[in-house]
């Protein structure tokens, strides 16, 4: 089975004997040195934005995390004024090493398998001389990615816009509930008590329409699609605008909403306190 290039992700390496307490102290997702899969996890602004997100492994006495290319230089920058005094060696690999995904294990390479969904198969970290081998195709991704209903930054929504709720990360273990405080934490807390999140993650089958093009429920606004791959993409859209009522369109074509398996909410749904 080949392995499809992800050239749009970056590849940073955390080790030390402080890296493990680092991470968890900035980052949403649970941070732990074993074996197992790769774990969605983000990086908050105050204002609980998402101004960072991927994948992160244990592997090579080392915890290895890809981000969008948009915001690598950004994150690199902010985790390393977080370490302070901390012992943890943070590397750039961008000029070493390569994302890619394969719906089945290889057997080469730092190899995890995506814990959002079954669906997603497993990421690959390899150096660039493996990764030339690599298809250069990403649409298998993204129909796999498009089919599971999981929205990624940078192909769905740009830094500093979104919620981490908006993108279902309380629901697909992208955030740590049980740890202590990390930046952005108060928001995410609130949210999850006061069931405030409005927007989440839809599945969109489109006749028309590009990446960042709204979504109309009649005449409303009610979110955005993000990358398209065969007709479909994931959308973030209000739940409460989304009723038997109000048609759904894209482009000004009609458009399909469903929800994705895992959800764990429904249209027509309004905020809590609302």
């Amino acid at each position: 089975m080949s392995v499809t290039l992800r050239s749009d992700r970056a590849v940073l390496r955390f080790s030390g004997r402080d890296a493990q307490k680092l991470l968890n102290d900035v980052i949403t997702g649970h941070v732990e040195a074993s074996h197992g899969p790769a774990r969605w996890w983000a990086l908050l602004s105050a204002q609980g934005k998402i101004q960072a997100e991927g994948l992160i492994g244990w592997a090579e006495d080392a915890f290895w995390l890809d981000v969008h290319n948009s915001v690598a230089d950004d994150f690199f920058k902010r985790m390393r004024l977080y370490k302070l005094r901390a012992e943890v060696t943070i590397e750039d690999k961008r000029a070493t090493h390569r994302v890619g995904w394969s719906p089945e294990a290889p057997t080469e390479g730092i190899v995890h398998a995506d814990a959002r969904a079954e669906e997603l198969g497993f990421r690959v970290i390899d150096t660039i001389e493996v990764a030339e081998g690599w298809d250069a195709d990403i649409t298998p991704y993204l129909d796999a990615r498009i089919a599971a209903g999981i929205p990624e930054q940078g192909a769905d929504f740009p830094a500093d816009s979104t919620f981490a709720h908006d993108a279902a990360m309380d629901i697909l273990g992208g955030i740590d509930f049980d740890k202590g405080c990390y930046v952005g934490q108060e928001v995410v807390s609130r949210m999850k008590h006061r069931g405030t999140a409005r927007r989440r993650p839809v599945i969109a089958v489109i006749a028309t329409g590009e990446a960042g093009t709204p979504v109309l429920a009649g005449e409303r606004d009610a979110g955005a699609i993000g990358a398209v791959a065969n007709g479909k993409a994931v959308g973030i859209v209000r739940l409460d605008r989304i009723t038997d009522s109000a048609p759904t369109s894209v482009g000004g074509q009609p458009a399909q909403l469903t929800l994705p398996a895992w959800a764990t909410y429904a249209f027509g749904e309004s905020a809590a306190n609302e």
